[in-house]
């Protein structure tokens, strides 16, 4: 990985010896209000009161500077990077959130202590802090357990069978949460088919909470990594302040049924509303375009095989600017909606069979679309009036 340098332990200035007092942990937080923060946190904490030493080795750092930010984003080119802060600190900014933190004490030697130590403080050397970020296989969780494996070696063992269920990683994601979101609905629209695969044991901690759970059973050599896990920080109760009209389901209902009404308006007077096929093979036309971006033209991983360029289709933006115009219709505009209707039979067939999932509030978007292309075929049998 980016971030592991060629390194004898051995020549390191050994500025800092750990105590017999020492001890390194594994921080795990809980969810935040932020997308960013939804999934939670992991980090190592080194703890030696004999020479004053409480900091925290947090793998979760970036810059937020736009709009750099958004389009290293975009790209899948976003750096993190390792940063080191006192533990007081650490813990007011969770305990504003309102976000738990639990400890996970590290069943260490000294001389084990103290190689994880150095590790860490060369790793937080600025020509080795930085690394290239990747939601599912290399983030601020992942990186607790590739830290272990590469400070301890084969002394360090997965406990394969500390799941009673594997999940995919669309799955994953979804436990962290609510469906009808918009950052649920926006996030499986961008990714794509290559996460609905089953996830390994491993490939499960790039969420904190798996973390935790993992290092309750792995073993470093002969015994337990880890002692048993302490609270520090408790959440305190809230009340959520759900309101169904700012949320999709809403608004694609609404759009659904606008669609509906215009639709049926225009059946009766035989007539064909070009603002509202321009808007929706626009939209859809747009969207397609972001989807090809993310699959064939970033770094991204998880954006690839996304169905969803079936729906919503580059192609569209095209045919938007032809629908607009009161001409006649190309010919083989009859055939593009045949296979556009097509598309949309697949993304149902493939839901079904769970070639990729889909959002479940998909189905307004589908509804509304098949309700157009069906009625804009049935135009194109008179061209005086298209």
């Amino acid at each position: 990985m980016g971030f592991f340098f060629s390194l004898s332990f051995w020549g390191i200035s050994q500025e800092v010896q750990l105590s017999q007092l020492s001890r390194i942990s594994v921080l795990t937080c809980g969810s935040g209000s932020d997308l960013y923060t939804t999934f939670g946190h992991s980090a190592f904490r080194v703890n030696d009161p004999s020479i004053g030493i409480d900091v925290v080795y947090n793998y979760g750092t970036f810059d937020f500077n736009p709009p750099e930010f958004y389009f290293e984003f975009a790209q899948g080119k976003l750096l993190y990077s390792l940063s080191r802060q006192k533990m007081d600190r650490f813990l007011s900014v969770y305990k504003y959130e309102n976000r738990w933190v639990r400890e996970q004490v590290l069943d260490l030697t000294l001389q084990q202590r103290q190689k994880l130590f150095w590790f860490l403080e060369v790793n937080n050397r600025p020509e080795n802090r930085t690394y290239k970020y990747d939601f599912f296989y290399d983030n601020c969780a992942s990186k607790i357990w590739d830290v272990l494996k590469e400070v301890y070696g084969e002394q360090l063992q997965l406990k394969e069978g500390y799941l009673k269920n594997l999940y995919t990683f669309r799955e994953l994601i979804h436990q962290h949460l609510e469906t009808n979101t918009w950052s649920a609905f926006g996030i499986d629209l961008a990714l794509g088919s290559v996460i609905d695969k089953k996830a390994s044991p491993k490939e499960h901690m790039f969420l904190p909470i798996y973390v935790m759970q993992q290092l309750e059973g792995a073993q470093l050599g002969e015994k337990p990594i880890a002692y048993t896990t302490k609270t520090l920080l408790q959440t305190l109760p809230t009340k959520k302040n759900g309101n169904f009209f700012l949320t999709p389901l809403f608004w694609l209902l609404i759009v659904l049924a606008l669609v509906w009404i215009i639709t049926f308006i225009d059946f009766k007077k035989d007539k064909r509303s070009r603002w509202l096929d321009f808007t929706l093979f626009f939209i859809t036309g747009l969207a397609g375009c972001l989807i090809f971006y993310l699959w064939f033209l970033t770094d991204h991983t998880a954006t690839i095989g996304n169905l969803n360029i079936l729906w919503a289709f580059p192609l569209n933006l095209i045919l938007s600017f032809i629908l607009i115009r009161k001409k006649v219709p190309p010919k083989w505009l009859s055939a593009y909606l045949k296979i556009l209707m097509g598309f949309l039979v697949l993304v149902i067939v493939f839901g079904l069979f769970k070639v990729q999932v889909f959002s479940p509030l998909l189905l307004p978007i589908l509804l509304a679309l098949g309700t157009r292309y069906f009625y804009v075929l049935l135009q194109l049998r008179n061209s005086r009036t298209f």
